[in-house]
Parts: C-alpha cells; structure tokens; sequence
C-alpha cells in the first residue's frame, strides 16, 4: 500500500439502518440514513437523513427505500444510489484513485463481493481500489480486543434487523452465526406494546425514542412521557403517556429473546473457551447496545461478564478508521476477488 498517505483515503461502513463514512483527510466520520426516497418508482426524490424525515408519512407516489436488508445488500441499483450520493455531500474532494475501505459480513458469496465493486467503481470512484475488511474484525479493533492473543471473546453486534454472535480466539472467528431480531423488532414491540396499553399507535422513530428514554431493564424509571400517534380506535391523531414500564417489558422480551440465542451458542462451547470467555468478556455493540440497562441484565441472564463498545453503533467504522490509519492493521484487509488475508 505504498503511497496510500498521499491519496484520499475512506471507511465504509454500509448498514441496513444507516450508512457511516471515514475521511481520513478530514478526519471525520459521517452518517447518513441508508434510505432513499423514490418518485414515481424512478426519480430521487431524497436520500439519507432527508428520506428518512419522510418515512412513513410520504404521499402514494413517493416510495422510501431500504437497500440493505440485514447487513447484505438488496438492491443494488439503490445502493449505489446512496451511496454515490452520501459520499458526494459529505466528501467535495476524492482525489484521483481513493482507496475505499469497507466492512463487509464475514461469510460473503462471490456475488456479494461483486455486487460491492459494480456499486462504487463509477463515476468519481471509477479508478478507486477497494478493500474489505470483516465486521467482526472491525468491531475487534474498535473495541480494543488483542485479536492475536485473545483466546476466547464474544461480539454480539445488534443491528438493526439483525443481531451477529461472532466468538473470537486464536486470531480467527471461529464461529459466527446472525439471527434476525435487532432494532426494528426492538422498535416493533414497543409499538405493540404502547398500542396494547395506551389505545396509542405511535410511528417507529417515536418507539425508539422512547426506548431511549424510558426503557431500563434493570429498575423500573415509574417515569413517563408524552408522546404523539394515532388512536386506534378513532383513527385521530391525539397524545397519550407513554410509562417506563410498558416501554421496558416490551423491550424485555426481546433482549431475552436476543439472550436466548446467546445461551445457545454458548452451551455448546469447549470448556476452555467458556473459560477464557468469562475472563475476555461478551462485547456489545451496535445501536442495541444502547438499550439502557441491557448488560447487567445478559450478566443476570448469562452468567458471564457482558460490556458494550463505548462506540455503539459507531463501532464498525471507527474498526475501519483504525485499519485506514495504521499500516500494521491493514493485514486485517483484502482485495473483493481474492481470498482473505
């Protein structure tokens, strides 16, 4: 990689909720919602944040969509649309051959590798050199994990559909396995719950300020908080009081659920790993880490230390930081077409 200090340098990280960019000439870090909002199934209407401020209140000929579904890229033709787009307001210069980093899932098909070039290597980014480097590996490195020497240590990253178990020992990910409950299922119970309770029908980016907000998994808040929607008996829009413990019990439910899936993987550990385990840790990351009181409640469930990356969903990207700025750490990256390092 010589000369890579000479030439703009980005990390990718594409996620089904949003997508995060690294500059390493500005030294800054971007997010965007990975959403786009189409007119008429053929014209931009918005991307990024501003679709996302149009999420479920858009007229019948504007349609927001979600490319990534997750972690995978579902639409290629409106990933490349967002990410072309995101990259260009959050980066006026690009240099003549970037080199682009981006976080990729660990069990990638041929096709998948594919997809990634034929998406980024247009336009402004048509003499770019692409690498990859796996999620785990990045959140590895966010967090701090001595990746080399660890002989046991767990990522739980929960995403926003889906939540990935990755078991990291010997300087390798000798198990990885993704289940699909994350954020939205997370977003979806608490709707379910504050209709349940409150007659309410309230908008997914109101259920996850509220989780925010109210949830604690540990001690109940006895708070409450106002909080818009629908009532589901009239259909009029009205507010309700929305209690910390309907927020939390909902949100229970599906930690444990999250838990449950753990348990599994965890019980079918060698001993020597389960050991090493309760020394090196279970790391939480992603946007579900952020559910307040959630790692004293997997210790109660568990039986094992649990922390989550100070990063939160910003772990991924500050894993691809690490590897753009540091030549040592690049050995964690490799070419779409070729084989893993």
């Amino acid at each position: 990689m010589t000369g890579m200090n000479l030439t703009h340098v980005f990390g990718i990280d594409m996620g089904t909720g949003s997508v995060k960019i690294y500059n390493r000439n500005t030294d800054t870090i971007a997010k965007e919602m990975n959403m786009i909002a189409v007119r008429n199934h053929e014209n931009v209407f918005a991307f990024g944040n501003d679709a996302y401020e149009m999420y479920e209140k858009t007229p019948e000929n504007i349609e927001v969509i979600t490319p990534m579904s997750e972690g995978r890229i579902h639409d290629v033709q409106m990933m490349e649309a967002v990410l072309h787009l995101v990259m260009r307001k959050n980066s006026r210069f690009v240099g003549y051959a970037p080199v682009l980093f981006f976080s990729v899932p660990l069990d990638m098909t041929v096709l998948e590798r594919r997809a990634y070039v034929s998406i980024t290597k247009k336009g402004r980014f048509r003499r770019s050199r692409i690498l990859f480097v796996e999620k785990p590996f990045a959140d590895a490195l966010a967090i701090g994990i001595p990746v080399r020497s660890a002989q046991g240590t767990m990522i739980v990253n929960i995403g926003a559909e889906c939540t990935e178990i990755s078991l990291l020992a010997e300087g390798r990910i000798i198990l990885n396995r993704t289940i699909d409950i994350g954020g939205d299922k997370l977003n979806a119970a608490i709707i379910s719950g504050v209709r349940r309770k409150s007659g309410l029908t309230v908008s997914k980016r109101t259920a996850h300020r509220l989780m925010l907000t109210l949830a604690n998994l540990g001690r109940d808040k006895g708070e409450g908080c106002k909080a818009a929607g629908i009532d589901t008996d009239t259909g009029l829009p009205r507010d309700g009081i929305i209690s910390s413990y309907t927020v939390s019990s909902s949100v229970r439910e599906v930690i444990e659920e999250i838990a449950f899936e753990i348990r599994r993987v965890l019980d079918r550990l060698p001993p020597q790993i389960q050991a090493a385990l309760q020394k090196e840790e279970i790391w939480l990351t992603g946007g579900g880490a952020r559910v307040p009181g959630i790692c004293d409640h997997l210790i109660k469930l568990l039986g094992y230390p649990v922390e989550a990356s100070e990063y939160y969903e910003y772990t991924t990207i500050e894993g691809l930081k690490q590897v753009a700025d540091h030549t040592e750490l690049r050995k964690y990256a490799f070419a779409p077409l070729r084989g893993n390092k």
